[in-house]
């Protein structure tokens, strides 16, 4: 009976290497991950992507749509079956149906399979015919990938950087407030540890709901089913002058921020991370304008923390994981396009651009091929000029979320990226020369024709950078 197992397993070995042998060769896949931040439309990028690439009418930036390469796509089970599968049918009912609205973000790791039939060029498609070629995409939350980050520091080191950004901003008031009255060398109790943690975990919650995005460890504000744990219970605090004893509440903190960084973020580079080819990170842009300098500049170096995730030569462990696999393109895409009018687009890619060259040369990135770009996953507003006070302004228009209708003027994004990003690095506390104004439009009801998938603006370009060159 053992040997017949034995021999059970080795079959099936056989079968599985195989499989995987026949998919690299005949049916190759293609696993592209999807991140971004609070509020950057992870859910509803992914919801368009897939129905557009069902239905490729508005795809025409997609060279293999635009010539008819395509001739089928349908979605199919996953092969990790123990990853959530994305709820796309639901989603896209939700921003499609007869009172649609934005789907639930998701906070966990998520997968979907689509399968695409393309028809090869050239000579040798001609003789060979046509091929399937599986999309698995990977959605995963932003603040996630800037915990790779936490890898390289220890717990002073981690601390430090914390409390320094934390002590200018007013949403850090009531944690820092909580900090000053702890003392640290006393004796560890549960209590005091989940006192201080839930104060560190209020902080991160306004100073996203301010527009920054250095809110680490991510998964405190994601923690799914790890909420409450040892590893989600902990909160930086200054170094003291002496080693703190055993025991002390100080020490325990230490303890289980190491924990965090071994349990918690190693597994899911491990398990994620490490196979995915290409990379969509999304970006509020426009809110973090709104929000004001010091949150451009905060995402200005999230974008360079992110950079340095896919270099992993700097990390002696992610260098051991991967090997010498890198993510072959980065696409840095600036949502919600459609809340500009479209003579703004130019200046909203630009200041990408520069932010994207600037945390390029940051991390001394090289390697993966990059690029930034303005889109709007689902167009949700139209265009109209207004005459005001003799002069002549692009708006929008569109829904809320309560169901009025409004016009908005955001302001006039600069020429130059410069007079954006020299003052956010300068500390400055405000813009010297505009606001900028941001409105939450709810999807715009519409009925879909039949082969068209949901309006956008550029998803078809951005899907072209991300894997137009595999469809050829």
């Amino acid at each position: 009976m053992v040997i017949g197992r034995l021999a059970d397993g080795l079959v099936q070995g056989v079968e599985d290497a195989g499989a995987a042998l026949s998919e690299a060769l005949f049916e190759p896949v293609i696993r592209v991950g999807v991140t971004g931040f609070a509020r950057a439309g992870k859910t509803v990028f992914i919801t368009s992507l897939v129905a557009n690439l069902m239905d490729r009418g508005r795809m025409p930036g997609l060279a293999a749509a635009a010539e008819g390469a395509i001739s089928g796509a349908w979605l199919q089970p996953q092969p990790d079956d123990t990853v959530p599968r994305f709820a796309f049918e639901q989603h896209l009912a939700a921003l499609t149906g007869p009172a649609p609205h934005w789907p639930e973000p998701t906070s966990a790791v998520s997968e979907l399979r689509l399968s695409l039939k393309v028809q090869p060029r050239g000579m040798l498609g001609a003789l060979s015919g046509p091929r399937t070629i599986h999309l698995d995409i990977i959605d995963y939350p932003g603040e996630w990938l800037l915990d790779l980050e936490l890898m390289d520091q220890s717990y002073d080191e981690w601390s430090a950087e914390i409390l320094a950004r934390a002590e200018p901003r007013s949403a850090a008031a009531p944690f820092l407030e909580t900090l000053r009255e702890t003392d640290s060398s006393a004796e560890f109790t549960e209590t005091a540890g989940q006192a201080l943690a839930e104060a560190y975990t209020g902080y991160l919650r306004a100073a996203r709901a301010d527009g920054f995005s250095d809110c680490t460890p991510g998964r405190f504000l994601m923690p799914g089913e790890m909420a409450g744990s040892p590893a989600l219970t902990f909160a930086p605090l200054p170094r003291p002058e002496t080693r703190s004893p055993r025991g002390a509440l100080r020490r325990e903190m230490e303890r289980r921020y190491e924990a965090y960084k071994s349990r918690v973020v190693k597994p899911f580079f491990r398990d994620h991370f490490a196979r995915i080819d290409r990379q969509v990170v999304l970006v509020d842009l426009l809110g973090a304008i709104h929000a004001g300098p010091a949150a451009v500049e905060d995402l200005g170096r999230s974008m360079n923390d992110i950079l340095g995730a896919f270099r992993p030569g700097r990390n002696a462990w992610l260098t051991r994981l991967l090997g010498q696999k890198r993510v072959e393109r980065i696409l840095f895409a600036a949502t919600k396009a459609d809340h500009i009018h479209h003579s703004q687009h130019g200046q909203m890619t630009a200041i990408m651009e520069a932010m994207l060259r600037q945390a390029r040369d940051r991390a001394d990135f090289a390697g993966a091929k990059t690029r930034a770009m303005a889109i709007a996953s689902l167009r949700a507003s139209v265009e109209e000029t207004r005459q005001v006070n003799g002069a002549e302004l692009g708006m929008v228009r569109g829904r809320l979320e309560d169901g009025r209708e409004a016009v908005l003027y955001p302001g006039t994004l600069p020429d130059d990226p410069s007079r954006l990003l020299v003052p956010a690095q300068q500390g400055a506390e405000r813009w010297l020369d505009g606001d900028y104004s941001v409105m939450k439009f709810g999807p715009a009801a519409s009925t879909l024709k039949p082969g068209e998938g949901p309006p956008h603006i550029r998803l078809d370009r951005a899907a072209e950078f991300l894997i137009g060159d595999k469809l050829r």
